[in-house]
């Protein structure tokens, strides 16, 4: 019996078997090869067109079904006859087959990422479209950091070529050594490091007469070394004269270089200096940035640092000087902490984060009790970074959802957004501007004491920053025991570390005052010279 009898000429209709298994194929007849791969015999007709068969040429989602695996050919067994009238299941839809014929996919099609595609010229022409669409100088590139690096290490440098042209050495060896491996703090005075007596009236310097200062090519002390003017040492174009000045609230010869409130940022006072903060710069500045954007980080950068110079101007020692973006970076430290705070819930080991960071800002703040070294800059950017980070960035999670507000996009904890993005921001005022009442309608009690609390931060900040800088040029309020924020009581050689920077003038004359050593003028600068040696 002819094997055809086995089945229904009508496709897709089996019928029952009635007859004996089939005979072995006789070998004179031509065999047709069975696919090694293929779950059932195979006759010679051609392959279909696949419509919905995956493989390594196809690139199309596969139909898994094993509902229909039996061979049931057409009513006519013709070679063309399954193109016009495609079997409702494909016959060979399992994950073996594979067509004859290919059918790539476009590029940019939601099947691009099968990683099948690899090796067949799709995926360089894949990245070279996205290349395209993007562009060079698009997505999350942290400018911001790249830029405030470059300039400081150029700063840097031209602060070697200027003590070496200035002492004949890049780096200060004489009379004492440079333990930062840098200039001598005088070049940095004349560079634009904050330093008080370049920037108002110092009640001591008026009343004794201070005339004769150390100049910025000092490399040894001595009575000939304090020979320039105040104007000499200060550099970027002097200050007035104030020789003929009696009276320290005549304010018509006072120094006013203000700039040394930002100058100094970009200003080091050594290798060892510049290192430590590129380091933390490039990696947790770099962070912050992609976080919060360019606008935001250069908004809490900038301020951080100033206000921290412009607290330890109030406080710290008048003959301090004070250089670096510590206080920047301790803003960014601050909001790293919120980060944590505020995320607490949602990452996989907040204490182990939590500790850590305590431990760089323990470590930092240590290091600022040492001699010279001025910790009121790293308190105070300390205090602006966690001021407007309160004010700047997204509410906690908490928060949002006890105040009915909606969670950001979903996103994993490292790619979550810490402050809102540019679309957000625009669409906020775009709604408070079109509706001022409406945007505040229905709001919860809870939301309101979080949205006065950030205004209140934020105008209080303004108000702290006014009112030290009224207190810098006119008040002149001190703090006694504020000393302690920046150094230890402890006494080397004599010496109270609290008390170097202090500009301890003595005023007299060789016969009355014994101290004096020869020095020219009214007033005995030696130790103000030995003090400023250490000041790094």
């Amino acid at each position: 019996m002819a094997a055809n009898d086995y089945y229904t000429t009508s496709y897709g209709q089996p019928q029952p078997k009635n007859d004996a298994s089939l005979p072995s194929i006789p070998g004179n007849n031509i065999q047709h090869s069975v696919s090694p791969i293929s779950s059932s015999p195979v006759g010679d007709r051609p392959y279909p067109i696949p419509t919905h068969s995956s493989g390594a040429l196809g690139g199309y989602p596969m139909d898994t079904s094993y509902s229909n695996t039996s061979y049931q050919p057409p009513t006519q067994y013709s070679s063309t006859a399954h193109l016009n009238h495609p079997p409702s299941h494909d016959p060979f839809a399992d994950q073996n087959a594979i067509p004859l014929q290919s059918q790539q996919p476009k590029i940019g099609d939601r099947h691009d990422g099968d990683p099948e595609m690899y090796g067949m010229g799709v995926e360089p022409a894949r990245r070279g479209k996205r290349r395209k669409k993007e562009g060079w100088f698009s997505g999350r590139v942290t400018w911001v950091v790249y830029i405030l690096t470059t300039v400081q290490i150029g700063v840097f440098v031209g602060e070697l070529i200027k003590n070496g042209m200035l002492t004949g050495s890049p780096i200060q060896t004489k009379p004492n050594f440079n333990i930062m491996i840098g200039p001598s703090p005088y070049v940095l005075i004349n560079m634009g490091a904050r330093f008080t007596p370049c920037m108002h009236n110092i009640e001591r310097v008026i009343d004794n007469k201070v005339l004769s200062w150390p100049c910025p090519r000092v490399t040894k002390l001595d009575n000939s070394t304090i020979t320039c003017s105040l104007s000499d040492l200060c550099g970027m174009g002097g200050v007035p004269d104030q020789s003929s000045v009696t009276d320290f609230h005549d304010r018509s010869h006072e120094p006013n270089q203000w700039w040394r409130f930002i100058v100094p940022m970009f200003l080091h006072a050594g290798v060892i200096h510049i290192g430590f903060n590129m380091l933390l710069q490039l990696t947790l500045g770099r962070d912050m940035e992609k976080e919060i954007g360019p606008l935001r980080f250069s908004l809490v950068y900038f301020s951080a640092g100033i206000f921290g110079f412009v607290l330890g101007g109030n406080y710290a020692a008048d003959g301090i000087t004070s250089v670096g973006a510590s206080g920047s970076l301790f803003g960014i430290l601050a909001l790293t902490l919120l980060d944590i705070l505020y995320n607490w819930s949602t990452r996989r080991s907040p204490i182990k984060d939590l500790l850590f960071l305590l431990l760089d800002i323990a470590i930092a703040f240590v290091l600022g009790l040492l001699p010279g070294l001025d910790n009121f800059s790293h308190i105070g950017g300390f205090l602006m970074g966690i001021v407007l980070g309160i004010c700047l960035l997204h509410s906690p999670q908490s928060l949002r959802a006890r105040t009915g507000q909606g969670e950001p996009p979903y996103a994993t904890v490292d790619t979550e957004p810490l402050a809102p993005t540019a679309s957000e921001s625009k669409g906020k005022i775009m709604a408070f501007a079109k509706q001022p009442v409406g945007f505040f309608k229905g709001r919860k009690p809870l939301w309101w004491a979080w949205w006065l609390a950030r205004a209140g931060g934020l105008v209080a900040a303004f108000i702290g920053f006014i009112l030290l800088l009224r207190n810098f040029y006119e008040w002149r309020n001190t703090c006694h025991w504020c000393k302690h924020l920046t150094c230890l009581p402890i006494k080397t050689n004599g010496v109270d570390w609290c008390d170097i920077g202090g500009l301890n003038l003595v005023a007299g004359d060789d016969s009355k005052n014994p101290q004096r050593r020869g020095l020219p003028g009214p007033v005995d600068l030696a130790q103000f010279a030995a003090q400023a040696m250490g000041m790094l």
